[in-house]
């Protein structure tokens, strides 16, 4: 048995101890692998629950259904109201503690509806040492992270996806829409639709892992592979562009020559801040 299988076979182990649970999913390749192996170890006595608001991206809702479908899990879709709180809308680095916060409540709120004792997320084991203010929530909350506990990283995530044939071993990243807009500038419904629908502009182009971040001013800063920025300055793919975003509300468009990062805008988070987080 190699280093992989061992650890996948923790991870079952340890969600069988649980004897049920929630997973709080996204659609995203963690959470995926984690449902999957909820599904695996507990049967009927796990189940996949989608927070659905402003901030899910559009088409994720639809994603999650079908995957747990092809799962086998049971799916639950929840609302949630983080945009009542000024403490997320006003958009303050410690943004994510307060609508993952939401989200944890709303799961705990429920749990015993679907008769679960434990609340799981998809953290894995890169994500310890990232600023993650959402962590301080799902400790609160008293979430497990099993992918996290049993050592497993993201790469790792990802081979267990494919092992396990799930489609979306290789799909990009995809975090709220909130965390592309910069730390200070309110989070509004509106400003996450134009996010939403720029980002469907650019992978029209045929880009799979982009980001626009939005800046004061109704400013679009766009992130692709550095491999990439090339295509977005080629003429016609230029013009299609600043014409599609100026539509959509953006005034100024702009193109970051370091190419994507995932949580590039943590660079606006004061030093100590991160340290603290």
């Amino acid at each position: 048995m190699n280093d992989l299988e061992a650890k996948r076979e923790r991870l079952l182990d340890l969600l069988r101890s649980f004897e049920s649970c929630a997973v709080a999913f996204s659609a995203g390749v963690d959470s995926t692998v984690l449902a999957k192996a909820a599904q695996l170890a507990l049967g009927d006595r796990a189940v996949a629950v989608t927070g659905v608001s402003s901030s899910l991206p559009d088409g994720e809702r639809e994603e999650a259904r079908r995957l747990a479908e092809w799962i086998g899990i049971r799916h639950e879709t929840i609302s949630t109201d983080e945009f009542a709180k000024t403490e997320y809308t006003r958009n303050a680095p410690d943004r994510c503690y307060h609508c993952k916060s939401e989200l944890y409540t709303q799961i705990g709120r429920l749990a015993p509806r679907w008769n679960v004792r434990v609340v799981v997320n998809g953290a894995n084991a890169d994500d310890a040492g990232d600023y993650r203010p959402g962590t301080q929530a799902a400790e609160e909350h008293r979430i497990r992270s099993p992918l996290l506990e049993c050592g497993i990283s993201k790469a790792e995530v990802r081979q267990l996806a494919a092992d396990w044939g799930l489609p979306i071993w290789d799909k990009p990243a995809m975090p709220c829409l909130a965390s592309r807009v910069a730390y200070g500038e309110a989070i509004t419904p509106e400003r996450l639709v134009m996010i939403d629908r720029a980002e469907r502009l650019l992978r029209d182009e045929g880009l799979r892992t982009v980001r626009v971040r939005y800046h004061r001013g109704d400013l679009a800063r766009l992130e692709v592979p550095p491999a990439e920025v090339g295509r977005l300055v080629e003429d016609s793919a230029r013009q299609r562009l600043v014409q599609g975003l100026k539509d959509l509300g953006f005034r100024f468009v702009t193109i970051d020559l370091e190419g994507f990062r995932s949580g590039s805008l943590n660079a606006l988070v004061p030093p100590d801040v991160l340290q603290a987080g």
